[in-house]
């Protein structure tokens, strides 16, 4: 399911495809082992981050993710074997020790490209 918001470009709702080794690219290091990719479009995804896969401990003891946005990253799709790299431009804490965390990946990659990719990933079966 493809749905338009007030964005430029058009959402397309994921499976909850795994994500692995969200890494920040300025410090080299782990933020988070593992995630869900829950939302895509042709510029960025969202993801949901469980509080017990967060690596640094600071990360892991605070309410918030704030301190990661801005930070370049780069994460694994593990289903596709394939790294991106991008940018965390917001987080947001949902509750239950889940973290949601937008990445906007539309900077180093060209637009035919990305349109390609999200044609790729799955849709939830309904």
């Amino acid at each position: 399911m493809i749905k338009k918001s007030n964005r430029v470009s058009t959402r397309k709702e994921i499976e909850g495809i795994n994500v692995s080794n969200l890494t920040a690219l300025d410090k080299f290091a782990v933020i988070s082992r593992k995630a869900k990719l829950v939302d895509a479009s042709s510029t960025g995804f969202l993801l949901l981050v469980d509080r017990k896969d967060i690596v640094p401990k600071a990360l892991r003891q605070t309410l918030t993710l704030e301190s990661i946005e801005g930070e370049p990253i780069m994460l694994t799709i593990s289903e596709m074997d394939l790294e991106i790299d991008g940018l965390v431009t917001r987080t947001k804490f949902l509750g239950k020790g889940i973290f949601e965390v937008a990445i906007d990946f539309s900077f180093d990659a060209p637009e035919y490209w990305r349109e390609c990719l999200l044609d790729l990933l799955p849709s939830p079966q309904r």
